[in-house]
């Protein structure tokens, strides 16, 4: 463990300063491309006559379980980071077009996404069935927190519009990831889904993930109000996300949801509240380098992840297609919940393009797609996720500044 770290670590680092002294792309896109390019080069060695450092590399991949890392580790620090800086009264004047991103455009974007897919190997001679293309469409359709607020921190947005991207980033993976788990049992043929399960299924999980996150967010909150150390308050938002999270996984309750909604909750109430002005520097300070650590971490391990996974060309042709397909089911997504709100509320202008290019995927799409069990399906739809994923973050998140200039200059 200590040496995985130390290699973690220290690869993040190094690829971080490299990006910084000649490369100065946003962080988290430099670290990854960084790792791409090292991933190929090894590649090349390999094939020309050196494959011992490949050996090597593969070797160290395959003893993190990427799965665990990002969803039992990594995201409850994420999500919390995330959350603690977004401003409450903008999210609840936002509720309802956020609201509707999260459930119904997942819903609507799973099913196009499914819909395409299943034509698309047909038409490539793939085989994989309709659930296991549903399936793909629930693990890619949630936009990613975490590939969100990291582009989000070096581009300059209205503050409306922030609210809403981040906002539904927070939220809609909670129901991606139901809809997964829904899917995946069908899948299986190990769990009884009618529409009553799938129902409890979501109250628990989702609605249940909010009203933990309230409990553990509101204990911490009178804690914080009851002493004045700043070492020991941090030491409390610390232990508010590990031993909170791993709570709400032990209930089979949505983790993630829990600690959006408790950072929300101490980044607001706690932040004006129950703590002093040395308090809320040192809080901020923590949980900034945290952040920054754990992404940086995340995305060179995407980077090199490539290392690990098995590529055909019709992978690759299914995924040049299907990277299309999840743009218009995203575009498709976003217009439906804001042309039934249009005539409540007035929108920024370029409100649906921008939240299209600006829907990133990213770490947890990986994640899920590795959960699924060993087989030919698992190694398609992980493949072609993974692709999906690089474009995202390289291409949309490369662009997403010159979108949102094209419409307030």
């Amino acid at each position: 463990m200590l040496n995985t770290i130390a290699i973690l670590i220290t690869t993040a680092a190094l690829f971080s300063y490299l990006n910084q002294r000649f490369i100065r792309l946003p962080t988290t896109i430099g670290l990854m491309i960084i790792a791409l390019g090292l991933s190929v080069a090894l590649v090349l060695a390999g094939a020309l006559g050196w494959p011992v450092l490949r050996q090597e590399a593969e070797v160290f991949l395959r003893g993190i379980d990427f799965h665990e890392t990002l969803m039992e580790g990594m995201l409850s620090f994420l999500l919390f980071a995330g959350a603690l800086h977004v401003n409450l009264s903008d999210l609840r004047q936002q509720k309802w077009i956020i609201a509707l991103l999260a459930t119904l455009g997942v819903v609507i974007s799973t099913f196009l996404i499914g819909g395409f897919t299943y034509w698309l190997v047909r038409l490539l001679g793939i085989e994989l069935s309709f659930i296991y293309c549903l399936i793909f469409g629930a693990l890619i359709s949630p936009t990613d927190p975490i590939a969100v607020l990291g582009i989000l921190k070096t581009t300059r947005v209205p503050n409306t519009l922030k609210t809403k991207i981040t906002g539904e980033s927070l939220f809609n993976d909670g129901v991606g990831v139901v809809l997964f788990l829904v899917l995946t049992g069908i899948a299986i043929g190990g769990q009884p889904v009618t529409a009553g399960s799938i129902t409890l299924m979501f109250i628990t999980e989702v609605l249940g993930g909010i009203g933990f996150g309230l409990v553990i967010g509101g204990i911490t909150y009178f804690m914080l109000r009851g002493i004045n150390n700043y070492s020991v308050e941090v030491l409390l938002t610390l232990a508010l996300v590990t031993g909170g999270y791993a709570l709400a996984t032990t209930l089979h309750l949505s983790g993630p949801i829990a600690m959006a909604v408790a950072g929300l909750l101490i980044g607001n109430h706690g932040r004006h509240s129950a703590m002093s002005e040395t308090t809320r520097q040192h809080v901020d300070t923590f949980w900034e380098l945290i952040d920054e650590l754990l992404n940086a971490i995340l995305f060179v391990l995407i980077g090199l992840e490539v290392l690990i996974l098995s590529f055909e060309m019709s992978y690759f042709q299914a995924a040049s297609m299907l990277v299309i397909a999840v743009l218009l089911a995203r575009l498709i997504s976003v217009s439906v919940p804001v042309l039934l709100l249009r005539r409540a509320r007035q929108f920024s202008p370029g409100i649906v393009p921008i939240l299209t290019w600006g829907g990133l995927r990213g770490g947890i799409s990986v994640a899920l797609a590795l959960s699924l069990p060993l087989g030919p399906e698992r190694e398609f739809i992980l493949a072609v996720t993974y692709l999906i994923v690089v474009f995202s973050i390289t291409v949309q998140g490369l662009t997403i500044g010159y979108v949102i200039r094209r419409w307030f200059q």
